[in-house]
């Protein structure tokens, strides 16, 4: 019998559906706004990661329209060959001084950050790369494209850590991996005892610091900000694409780890350069940070108030502690139910399932915005009280 090569992308998909797990695309038309426009009905936006709601600032905008006027649409190569512009390198001068460090880099995407990095600092058997159990799939790439040994140790458990790094004598390097603020729970890694284990033991320090810049910190400078460990880190990974408004990845620290990463990271070297008016966009975005921190204030007096309501109704909101709220739900079938009740109500709020999270941990992930009005939130917080009620959970 003749094999069908193709089968089971059908087949696979299928049974993602039977189960819950598989992802429905809607279709945003129009930008990412407090109140937003997807699939021709106006929904208030709870699950975007534009945290500040840059994406729509006009100094952004300017930037961007000015740079592709003065420099064209893209950058023509690599930038290790022909497309290391101007603008790549002021850009990358405003990281280093937002992160107060020495130097830093920036990659095409965060993905590309984690996976062509972390597998080059510790690429071989004789190194151990350590990581949290609950790191992001990024990270969980970058590890498996190294040859290093593995250690996983259970979320935030730095005894955990510590037993991992006692047995780490032999080993030529060690590299402790973790998330800053945790994706799907909102929590935040005790980056400050990380560093100060890694520091006992002779190990290196990478922090993906994602979904803490913009959001923790002293004016939203994150996790290092946060914790008073500025610098400290031996490697602050972040992205633009969340608080910051654009899109991309980037690494803070020393000029050592700069010239090493485009050296050695085939994500970064093999890649075609952004495009300048992304390059002047993502700078603008760090100005506007430094320039208007009641960005930031706004952002936390609607995080406080919305997180307040959500358990004052009865919702378990798991251990979030920043803009990241769960609304956990249990089973995956759940979570949608509840997701398309709040789309009828006008919320645009959606399931997170397996696998990004355990099989009974289904969620709705809530992202809070600055650009959200007190108004906005109410009227999302009557639809997750009436959903709740309807699907089962409250």
């Amino acid at each position: 019998m003749k094999r069908d090569p193709t089968s089971f992308l059908r087949t696979e998909y299928e049974e993602l559906v039977r189960q819950g797990f598989n992802w429905k695309l809607r279709e945003l038309q129009g930008p990412s706004t407090p109140r937003c426009s997807v699939d021709g009905k106006e929904l208030i936006m709870l699950c975007s990661n534009n945290y500040l709601n840059l994406s729509n600032h006009p100094r952004l905008i300017q930037a961007a329209i000015d740079a592709a006027k003065s420099h064209g649409a893209g950058s023509g190569s690599v930038r290790a060959i022909a497309g290391n512009m101007d603008l790549h390198i002021e850009l990358e001068r405003a990281i280093a001084r937002f992160k107060k460090t020495e130097s830093a880099l920036y990659y095409q995407t965060g993905f590309a950050t984690n996976a062509g990095l972390i597998t080059q600092l510790a690429p071989d058997k004789e190194d151990l790369i350590i990581s949290d159990e609950l790191n992001h799939g990024s990270i969980i790439d970058g590890v498996r494209l190294s040859k290093a040994e593995r250690g996983v140790y259970p979320h935030n458990d730095m005894g955990g850590l510590e037993d991992i790094l006692r047995r780490s004598e032999d080993k030529r390097r060690v590299l402790i991996v973790s998330d800053g603020v945790f994706s799907m729970d909102g929590d935040i890694a005790p980056a400050k005892d990380i560093v100060r284990l890694a520091n006992e033991y002779g190990a290196m320090t990478y922090i993906d610091d994602c979904h803490g810049e913009g959001v923790i910190g002293h004016e939203g400078r994150g996790i290092g900000a946060h914790f008073g460990i500025e610098g400290k880190i031996d490697v602050e990974m972040g992205t633009f694409s969340k608080a910051l408004g654009v899109v991309g990845g980037m690494i803070a620290g020393s000029q050592d780890l700069v010239n090493f990463a485009y050296n050695k990271s085939r994500t970064w070297l093999l890649s075609g350069s952004c495009p300048p008016s992304t390059a002047a966009a993502c700078k603008a975005s760090i100005e506007v940070l430094e320039s208007e921190p009641e960005h930031v204030n706004r952002l936390w007096d609607n995080i406080r108030y919305f997180k307040k309501e959500l358990v004052s109704m009865g919702f378990d909101t798991g251990h979030s502690e920043t803009a990241i709220t769960p609304v956990m739900c249990g089973e995956s079938h759940k979570a949608k139910a509840l997701s398309e009740e709040l789309y009828g109500m006008g919320v645009f709020a959606l399931p997170i399932v397996f696998p990004m999270v355990a099989r009974d941990k289904a969620r709705i992930r809530t992202m809070m915005n600055a650009g959200l009005t007190k108004e906005m939130l109410d009227e999302a917080l009557n639809a997750f009280d009436k959903g709740g009620k309807r699907v089962g959970i409250i």
